[in-house]
Protein backbone atom coordinates (compact mmCIF):
# COMPACT_ATOMS: atom_id res chain seq x y z
CA UNK A 1 0.00 0.00 0.00
CA UNK A 2 1.41 3.23 -0.82
CA UNK A 3 2.79 5.45 2.17
CA UNK A 4 2.08 8.83 3.31
CA UNK A 5 5.09 10.12 0.94
CA UNK A 6 3.50 8.38 -2.09
CA UNK A 7 0.31 9.82 -1.93
CA UNK A 8 1.28 13.21 -1.12
CA UNK A 9 3.83 13.33 -4.58
CA UNK A 10 0.06 12.29 -5.66
CA UNK A 11 -1.45 15.14 -4.57
CA UNK A 12 1.27 17.42 -5.37
CA UNK A 13 0.97 16.25 -9.16
CA UNK A 14 -2.74 16.52 -9.58
CA UNK A 15 -2.48 20.50 -8.06
CA UNK A 16 0.43 20.87 -11.04
CA UNK A 17 -2.13 19.76 -13.53
CA UNK A 18 -5.94 20.67 -12.30
CA UNK A 19 -5.57 23.14 -10.08
CA UNK A 20 -7.19 26.73 -11.51
CA UNK A 21 -8.52 24.99 -14.53
CA UNK A 22 -12.09 24.37 -15.63
CA UNK A 23 -12.91 20.38 -16.34
CA UNK A 24 -13.55 19.62 -19.39
CA UNK A 25 -14.10 15.39 -18.99
CA UNK A 26 -15.40 14.05 -15.62
CA UNK A 27 -16.25 10.38 -15.49
CA UNK A 28 -16.64 8.46 -12.38
CA UNK A 29 -16.61 4.56 -13.28
CA UNK A 30 -18.17 3.29 -10.28
CA UNK A 31 -21.79 2.99 -9.80
CA UNK A 32 -22.41 4.81 -6.59
CA UNK A 33 -21.63 7.84 -8.81
CA UNK A 34 -21.72 6.89 -12.44
CA UNK A 35 -24.26 10.08 -13.40
CA UNK A 36 -21.99 12.50 -11.82
CA UNK A 37 -20.94 15.40 -13.54
CA UNK A 38 -18.66 18.56 -12.95
CA UNK A 39 -17.92 19.48 -16.20
CA UNK A 40 -17.63 23.02 -16.19
CA UNK A 41 -16.50 23.74 -12.74
CA UNK A 42 -12.69 24.50 -11.82
CA UNK A 43 -10.88 22.32 -9.40
CA UNK A 44 -9.63 24.44 -6.71
CA UNK A 45 -6.82 22.00 -4.86
CA UNK A 46 -6.27 18.70 -3.96
CA UNK A 47 -4.81 17.75 -0.20
CA UNK A 48 -3.31 14.96 0.61
CA UNK A 49 -4.33 13.47 4.22
CA UNK A 50 -2.31 10.73 5.68
CA UNK A 51 -2.90 8.12 2.38
CA UNK A 52 -6.25 9.76 1.11
CA UNK A 53 -6.82 12.40 -1.13
CA UNK A 54 -9.24 15.43 -1.45
CA UNK A 55 -9.59 16.98 -4.38
CA UNK A 56 -11.84 20.28 -4.45
CA UNK A 57 -13.89 21.54 -6.56
CA UNK A 58 -16.61 24.74 -7.59
CA UNK A 59 -19.72 24.52 -6.31
CA UNK A 60 -18.76 22.87 -2.69
CA UNK A 61 -17.79 19.32 -3.46
CA UNK A 62 -14.94 17.36 -2.92
CA UNK A 63 -13.65 14.41 -4.41
CA UNK A 64 -12.48 11.40 -2.41
CA UNK A 65 -9.95 8.41 -3.23
CA UNK A 66 -7.76 6.14 -1.72
CA UNK A 67 -5.08 4.14 -3.64
CA UNK A 68 -5.18 1.21 -1.35
CA UNK A 69 -2.74 -1.42 -2.05
CA UNK A 70 -2.97 -0.50 -6.17
CA UNK A 71 -4.33 2.70 -6.81
CA UNK A 72 -2.68 5.17 -8.79
CA UNK A 73 -2.58 8.31 -10.91
CA UNK A 74 -1.72 8.36 -14.31
CA UNK A 75 -1.23 12.02 -15.85
CA UNK A 76 -0.82 12.71 -19.40
CA UNK A 77 -1.35 15.46 -21.67
CA UNK A 78 -5.36 15.63 -22.21
CA UNK A 79 -6.82 13.55 -25.45
CA UNK A 80 -4.08 10.30 -24.60
CA UNK A 81 -5.94 6.68 -24.75
CA UNK A 82 -7.17 5.34 -21.83
CA UNK A 83 -6.29 2.41 -20.52
CA UNK A 84 -9.07 -0.39 -21.34
CA UNK A 85 -10.48 -3.19 -19.36
CA UNK A 86 -12.14 -2.04 -16.03
CA UNK A 87 -9.05 -0.93 -14.33
CA UNK A 88 -10.41 2.99 -14.41
CA UNK A 89 -12.04 4.52 -11.54
CA UNK A 90 -11.91 8.13 -12.62
CA UNK A 91 -11.06 10.41 -15.38
CA UNK A 92 -10.64 14.21 -14.67
CA UNK A 93 -9.10 16.08 -17.28
CA UNK A 94 -9.08 19.83 -18.49
CA UNK A 95 -8.29 21.38 -22.06
CA UNK A 96 -4.42 20.54 -21.07
CA UNK A 97 -3.97 17.82 -18.91
CA UNK A 98 -6.11 14.40 -17.88
CA UNK A 99 -5.86 12.58 -14.73
CA UNK A 100 -6.67 8.99 -14.87
CA UNK A 101 -7.63 7.26 -11.54
CA UNK A 102 -6.36 3.10 -11.64
CA UNK A 103 -7.72 0.84 -9.66
CA UNK A 104 -8.60 2.96 -6.74
CA UNK A 105 -9.48 1.47 -3.48
CA UNK A 106 -11.98 4.58 -2.90
CA UNK A 107 -13.67 6.90 -5.01
CA UNK A 108 -16.38 8.72 -3.72
CA UNK A 109 -18.34 12.76 -4.26
CA UNK A 110 -19.19 14.48 -1.45
CA UNK A 111 -19.60 17.70 -0.02
CA UNK A 112 -16.54 19.16 1.08
CA UNK A 113 -18.13 20.90 4.74
CA UNK A 114 -18.54 16.88 4.94
CA UNK A 115 -14.62 15.95 4.43
CA UNK A 116 -14.68 14.87 8.46
CA UNK A 117 -16.43 11.98 7.79
CA UNK A 118 -13.77 10.48 6.09
CA UNK A 119 -10.86 11.74 7.02
CA UNK A 120 -11.91 13.32 11.02
CA UNK A 121 -11.17 9.78 12.62
CA UNK A 122 -6.94 10.02 11.28
CA UNK A 123 -4.50 11.00 14.10
CA UNK A 124 -1.96 13.98 12.72
CA UNK A 125 -0.39 13.65 9.18
CA UNK A 126 3.65 13.74 9.34
CA UNK A 127 3.77 16.01 6.18
CA UNK A 128 0.56 17.90 7.07
CA UNK A 129 -0.24 21.52 8.41
CA UNK A 130 -1.60 19.68 11.75
CA UNK A 131 1.54 17.87 12.47
CA UNK A 132 1.95 18.04 16.10
CA UNK A 133 4.58 14.89 17.48
CA UNK A 134 2.98 15.40 21.18
CA UNK A 135 -0.55 14.67 19.98
CA UNK A 136 0.96 11.54 17.91
CA UNK A 137 2.66 10.37 21.60
CA UNK A 138 -0.11 10.64 23.14
CA UNK A 139 -2.40 8.93 20.36
CA UNK A 140 0.33 5.92 20.72
CA UNK A 141 -0.31 5.67 24.63
CA UNK A 142 -3.87 5.25 24.57
CA UNK A 143 -3.06 1.21 24.00
CA UNK A 144 -0.59 0.65 26.64
CA UNK A 145 -0.53 -3.14 25.55
CA UNK A 146 0.12 -2.84 22.24
CA UNK A 147 3.04 -2.89 20.63
CA UNK A 148 4.67 0.03 19.52
CA UNK A 149 5.00 -1.13 15.64
CA UNK A 150 1.43 -1.91 15.69
CA UNK A 151 0.66 1.23 16.96
CA UNK A 152 2.53 2.64 14.31
CA UNK A 153 0.01 1.81 11.56
CA UNK A 154 -2.68 2.37 13.38
CA UNK A 155 -4.17 5.73 11.33
CA UNK A 156 -5.90 7.03 13.84
CA UNK A 157 -2.59 7.68 15.90
CA UNK A 158 -0.35 9.19 13.13
CA UNK A 159 -1.32 9.11 9.60
CA UNK A 160 0.55 7.74 6.48
CA UNK A 161 2.91 5.69 8.29
CA UNK A 162 2.88 2.35 6.25
CA UNK A 163 5.10 -0.97 6.63
CA UNK A 164 8.71 0.70 5.03
CA UNK A 165 8.68 4.17 7.49
CA UNK A 166 7.27 2.21 10.62
CA UNK A 167 10.18 -0.05 10.17
CA UNK A 168 13.07 2.59 9.53
CA UNK A 169 11.37 4.81 12.15
CA UNK A 170 11.87 1.74 15.04
CA UNK A 171 15.38 1.27 13.94
CA UNK A 172 16.63 4.84 13.38
CA UNK A 173 15.04 5.09 17.06
CA UNK A 174 16.62 1.29 17.96
CA UNK A 175 13.14 0.35 19.48
CA UNK A 176 11.58 -3.31 19.26
CA UNK A 177 8.72 -3.72 17.22
CA UNK A 178 7.62 -5.78 19.62
CA UNK A 179 7.92 -3.04 22.71
CA UNK A 180 4.65 -2.46 24.23
CA UNK A 181 3.61 1.20 23.84
CA UNK A 182 2.74 1.67 27.52
CA UNK A 183 6.50 0.79 29.02
CA UNK A 184 7.75 3.84 26.45
CA UNK A 185 7.96 6.67 28.13
CA UNK A 186 5.73 9.49 26.49
CA UNK A 187 9.20 12.21 25.60
CA UNK A 188 10.30 8.82 24.14
CA UNK A 189 6.48 8.20 22.17
CA UNK A 190 7.17 11.93 20.77
CA UNK A 191 10.96 11.31 19.66
CA UNK A 192 9.59 8.28 17.77
CA UNK A 193 7.09 10.48 16.33
CA UNK A 194 9.04 13.07 15.20
CA UNK A 195 12.16 10.38 13.79
CA UNK A 196 8.78 9.03 11.52
CA UNK A 197 7.96 12.97 10.22
CA UNK A 198 11.96 13.40 9.27
CA UNK A 199 11.54 10.37 7.51
CA UNK A 200 8.59 10.88 5.31
CA UNK A 201 9.58 14.66 4.58
CA UNK A 202 12.86 13.55 3.79
CA UNK A 203 11.56 10.77 1.37
CA UNK A 204 8.63 13.11 0.17
CA UNK A 205 10.04 14.46 -2.60
CA UNK A 206 12.32 11.14 -4.19
CA UNK A 207 10.73 7.54 -4.76
CA UNK A 208 11.61 4.60 -2.50
CA UNK A 209 11.54 1.37 -3.96
CA UNK A 210 9.46 -1.14 -2.33
CA UNK A 211 11.19 -4.57 -3.29
CA UNK A 212 14.81 -4.79 -3.10
CA UNK A 213 14.67 -2.18 -0.07
CA UNK A 214 18.25 -1.09 -1.14
CA UNK A 215 19.34 2.16 -3.33
CA UNK A 216 17.81 4.22 -5.70
CA UNK A 217 18.14 7.80 -6.13
CA UNK A 218 21.02 8.27 -3.88
CA UNK A 219 18.40 7.51 -0.90
CA UNK A 220 18.94 4.09 1.24
CA UNK A 221 16.89 1.99 3.03
CA UNK A 222 18.19 0.55 6.28
CA UNK A 223 15.76 -3.05 7.02
CA UNK A 224 12.80 -2.74 4.97
CA UNK A 225 13.31 -5.55 2.53
CA UNK A 226 16.83 -6.54 3.89
CA UNK A 227 16.33 -9.92 5.28
CA UNK A 228 19.16 -12.03 5.66
CA UNK A 229 21.80 -9.32 4.77
CA UNK A 230 23.93 -7.18 7.40
CA UNK A 231 22.67 -4.64 9.31
CA UNK A 232 24.63 -1.06 8.09
CA UNK A 233 25.07 -0.23 11.56
CA UNK A 234 25.83 -3.40 13.37
CA UNK A 235 26.76 -6.22 10.68
CA UNK A 236 23.64 -8.44 12.14
CA UNK A 237 21.71 -10.48 9.61
CA UNK A 238 18.06 -8.57 9.25
CA UNK A 239 15.47 -10.26 10.34
CA UNK A 240 11.84 -10.30 8.94
CA UNK A 241 8.49 -11.71 10.22
CA UNK A 242 4.76 -10.64 10.98
CA UNK A 243 3.54 -8.20 13.47
CA UNK A 244 -0.25 -7.88 14.20
CA UNK A 245 -3.56 -9.92 14.92
CA UNK A 246 -4.86 -12.21 12.61
CA UNK A 247 -6.06 -11.35 9.58
CA UNK A 248 -4.25 -8.10 10.18
CA UNK A 249 -0.69 -9.22 9.92
CA UNK A 250 1.95 -6.84 8.56
CA UNK A 251 5.83 -7.65 7.55
CA UNK A 252 8.53 -6.28 9.99
CA UNK A 253 12.06 -6.04 9.47
CA UNK A 254 14.25 -5.46 12.36
CA UNK A 255 17.80 -5.61 13.59
CA UNK A 256 18.10 -7.80 16.69
CA UNK A 257 21.15 -6.78 17.89
CA UNK A 258 19.93 -2.88 17.49
CA UNK A 259 16.65 -3.39 18.45
CA UNK A 260 16.86 -5.52 21.09
CA UNK A 261 13.33 -6.91 22.97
Amino acid sequence: MPEGDAVYRAAKRLRESLDGRVLTRSEFRVPRHATADLRGRAVLTTVSRGKHLLTRVEGGLTIHTHLRMDGRWRIDRAGRPIPGGDVVRLILANETWQAVGIRLGVTELLPTDREDRVVGHLGPDPLGPDWDAAWAARNLARAPGRAIGEALLDQRNLAGLGTIWRAETLFAARMSPWRAAGSIPVDELEALAAIARELLDAAKDQPLPVSTGDRRRGRELFVYGRAGRPCRRCGTPISRGELGTAPDERLIYWCPVCQPS
